[in-house]
């Protein structure tokens, strides 16, 4: 597959400039970024170059409003769309690639997990086999996850050469998924972040949002905290994805993707996240440069000084992980009774369970849970989690405990369990003993 050039649709935008420069970089194209504002365009395209570390690209990069669509795009060997998460806003774009596009182009959107199928039938009947999602993950740079997904319209042996060449060319790490919400990462990432939600709602009066945090720190094998990695998503794109599976799907699972009221609340008020001015957390830096981290208090709805909680079940997993008794920690982690312990492996033998179960109804191999939250999230991958807990504990016991044997019979859990016997990732890389 030869592309030489490319045009994405929506460039002003984090996720599009980033996405520019993959193609510009590792893919040599000239590049048409594309958006509402050119001035925009022109004030990230240092950014872009800076995303891949690579001045050279920037003779590439070419910026353009959204009047010069058509004339690009029929230039364009692939045309990449990375607008918003709005399916009306996707399909008004697909409609216009899709009457100027050439018969041998390859047309993609960025979609995080709207359908497929819905855009796919927004081009002419004859180009809906060159359409694709490629769902790239941010930044793309240092996250080389790729999910590539089909529609029922798409073309087997163009899927195949667009494989290769992502695989080859831009040095993505491809999994295959099904056309259903969120696809197969942001399906089993979201719904880890959106219980950790629930559960500071719950946790109100243990002190929420921070609390929660605590428990499921970089021991537990997360980069950041979950409810940290709320706010450095945003909140609103936080509802978006979670409000999408909750309406299109249904199943044992439906009830944990439901927002907490009061993270809509905060989303009212324009305090979504690192974007805004505040969100779950804020930052207050002071005329003698100091800082402080803030936090919302659910009970209260203010914002109070964020607390170091500290746990002796977590403070023991981190000192054996720091002496890289690996074994030590989950031991800890098990062996402790105290409702934080609890909760903390809660999480975990859920976040198993549900990687699992989701991998073969959205995934197409159990493993591709480990590459996507491994490379697209940089999180301890659930098959990797699984070996580390089974150093220490009955697995089987643990998770049969956690969900009750009629649920434990339901999902099939011995099939899947047997299944994930292996993991390609070393959960070592993962568990810090940071906060």
């Amino acid at each position: 597959m030869k592309i030489k050039t490319v045009t994405v649709i929506g460039a002003a935008g984090t996720m599009g400039r980033n996405v520019a420069a993959i193609f510009a970089s590792f893919g040599d194209a000239k590049v048409f970024m594309v958006g509402r504002d050119v001035q925009k365009i022109r004030a990230v395209i240092p950014k872009s170059i800076a995303s891949v570390r690579a001045d050279s690209i920037e003779k590439k990069l070419i910026p353009a409003d959204m009047a010069y669509l058509e004339a690009f795009v029929k230039e364009s060997d692939l045309i990449f769309e990375s607008v918003s998460e709005n399916l009306d806003l996707k399909r008004d774009i697909a409609r216009r690639v899709g009457a100027s596009m050439r018969s041998d182009a390859i047309s993609c959107t960025g979609s995080s997990g709207l359908s497929i199928n819905a855009l796919a039938s927004c081009y002419p009947e004859e180009l809906r086999p060159r359409f694709f999602g490629v769902h790239m993950f941010n930044p793309p740079y240092r996250m080389p996850l790729c999910e590539l997904c089909s529609s029922d319209y798409s073309d087997s042996v163009l899927k195949e050469e667009l494989r290769q060449y992502l695989s080859s060319v831009l040095y993505r790490k491809v999994v295959e998924v099904r056309d259903s919400p969120a696809f197969l990462a942001n399906r089993i990432g979201f719904q880890f972040i959106n219980n950790s939600l629930r559960f500071a709602a719950k946790y109100s009066d243990n002190g929420g949002i921070d609390y929660i945090d605590s428990i499921l720190g970089s021991f537990t094998g997360r980069a950041m905290p979950p409810l940290v990695t709320a706010d450095f998503v945003g909140l609103d794109t936080h509802r978006a994805i979670v409000d999408n599976i909750y309406q299109n799907t249904d199943g044992l699972f439906h009830d944990s993707f439901v927002l907490p009221e009061f993270v809509s609340r905060l989303i009212r008020r324009g305090c979504v996240g690192k974007k805004s001015s505040a969100g779950l957390y804020k930052t207050v830096r002071y005329d003698d440069g100091r800082k402080k981290i803030f936090v919302y208090d659910i009970a209260s709805d203010e914002y109070r000084e964020s607390i170091r909680y500290v746990f002796p079940f977590a403070e023991a997993m981190k000192d054996a992980i720091r002496m890289g008794d690996y074994r030590a920690a989950m031991k800890h982690l098990v062996k402790n009774h105290s409702s934080e312990a609890e909760i903390c492996l809660g999480f975990l033998l859920d976040y198993i369970v549900y990687s699992l179960y989701t991998a073969q109804t959205v995934g197409f191999r159990i493993a591709d849970a480990d590459d996507v939250m491994a490379l697209g999230f940089n999180w301890c991958p659930p098959i990797a989690l699984l070996s580390a807990l089974k150093d220490a504990a009955n697995i089987d016991v643990l998770i049969c405990r956690r969900l009750g044997e009629e649920l434990y019979r339901k999902l099939n859990m011995d099939s899947l369990l047997q299944s994930a016997n292996q993991s390609e990732y070393d959960y070592r890389k993962y568990l810090k003993s940071g906060r």
